[in-house]
């Protein structure tokens, strides 16, 4: 583990899951906690309405717009490529807010850190294992079901003048995304989970919490 700042040594127990949008981190990551007693920090909860101020406060320093752009300039002005972009170059600024939270969780067990920001190729300095991180991506085929499925995740719940046009660029846009966790997970060696829909969340769960055996010790009482 490199030499990052972690007075209570959060950081250092923490397990990881990365990954794309709609691959199920969040409800493995609750499996996993209610079965062995650990806590979940879910990073899109946060990313979306606790960091707001943070974010407000580092455009006011960087002498940016303080409102939030429209929804058209976020979803119909730039093409899916320009949008994996941004995303992509905005994440090490939001990762290091997500470790400010961290690093205030003290659990007794390790906590589940999970989100599609954590980014292996920012997590990874952290680690003295690749065993405390996994990343889970759906296959295409996964990623209808959950379009399908999911109305958070079927429709894009934005004023819009093009729905259909928008929801095409952040599917496009998540694809992205996606490969690259893909490509530097592989890279760092951290272990990628695809995940197909032929094993249920569950059994998905298990496979993870496998993965992280070494720092869960025996389940809890449910």
């Amino acid at each position: 583990m490199s030499d990052v700042w972690d007075t209570h040594g959060s950081l250092q127990r923490a397990l990881w899951i990365g990954g794309a949008q709609w691959s199920g981190k969040t409800t493995v990551a609750e499996l996993i906690a209610r079965k062995y007693g650990l806590t979940v920090y879910h990073y899109d909860y946060h990313d979306a309405r606790g960091h707001q101020d943070r974010r407000i406060a580092r455009r006011v320093a960087l002498g940016e717009p303080v409102e939030d752009p429209t929804p058209d300039h976020v979803w119909l002005d730039q093409d899916p490529e320009e949008m994996a972009a941004e995303t992509l170059a905005g994440f090490p600024v939001r990762f290091e807010w997500a470790l400010d939270d961290l690093r205030a969780l003290f659990t007794g067990r390790p906590a589940i850190a999970e989100g599609w920001g954590l980014r292996p190729e920012l997590v990874a300095p952290l680690l003295d294992s690749l065993r405390r991180m996994v990343v889970l991506v759906p296959t295409e085929d996964f990623r209808q079901h959950q379009l399908r499925t999911l109305p958070r995740a079927g429709t894009l719940n934005v004023p819009v003048t093009d729905p259909a046009r928008s929801q095409a660029n952040r599917l496009a846009r998540d694809r992205l995304v996606a490969e690259d966790a893909t490509r530097n997970a592989r890279r760092l060696g951290i272990r990628v989970i695809e995940v197909d829909g032929t094993l249920d969340a569950v059994a998905v769960a298990a496979e993870v919490a496998e993965h992280f055996a070494p720092y869960l010790g025996a389940a809890t009482a449910a």
